[in-house]
């Protein structure tokens, strides 16, 4: 019975062993370069550690997909399967639409922008600007420390949309630390 059952699905339990491994390797790589990339750009650990689990997250749905089309669903059950649940959720989500806006720009701000955790800036922003100091960057978040000891949490999609000056870079002569 488990020889026949072996040999009836090798070929489906060699493909889940390749996809595996690929599993594996691409964690590895996207974890290498996204720590390559932050140590070139002086980005803090915490920031750092946000985006592997984003891409992490993101390559284990692939490889469920994969091993779903690999033991022989179609691909059509499958188109079927993901538009009705991205209908669900998009439904659900349309109300909240500004976490995924905000977790979206926490991910650009990682990778484009040159302000840092400790970076006075200016937001110019004309009803309300602000100069504060960057005290984390979160994936929802900016949080800010004004001179005058006002604590200010700033959506990043808001930081997308605003002009911000670099008043002093703190990190323009300190080494990166892992």
């Amino acid at each position: 019975m488990l020889i026949q059952l072996v040999n009836e699905y090798s070929k489906e339990v060699i493909a889940t062993g390749i996809v595996g491994v690929l599993l594996f390797l691409l964690r590895y790589i996207t974890t290498k370069i996204v720590r390559r990339y932050a140590k070139s750009n002086l980005t803090i650990e915490h920031r750092t550690n946000l985006v592997i689990k984003y891409l992490h997250l993101f390559i284990n749905i692939l490889v469920v997909i994969a091993l779903i089309i690999v033991w022989g669903v179609q691909p059509k059950d499958i188109i079927i399967a993901l538009s009705s649940f991205t209908t669900v959720v998009g439904v659900a989500m349309f109300a909240q639409w500004s976490i995924l806006s905000n977790i979206t720009s926490g991910i650009i701000l990682f990778f484009s922008f040159p302000f840092k955790i400790g970076d006075v800036i200016k937001i110019h922003d004309k009803d309300f600007p602000i100069q504060a100091e960057i005290e984390d960057i979160g994936a929802f978040h900016v949080f800010l420390l004004t001179d005058e000891g006002e604590k200010i949490i700033f959506p990043n999609n808001l930081l997308l949309q605003k002009g911000i000056s670099i008043i002093k870079n703190k990190h323009a002569d300190q080494e990166f630390t892992d």
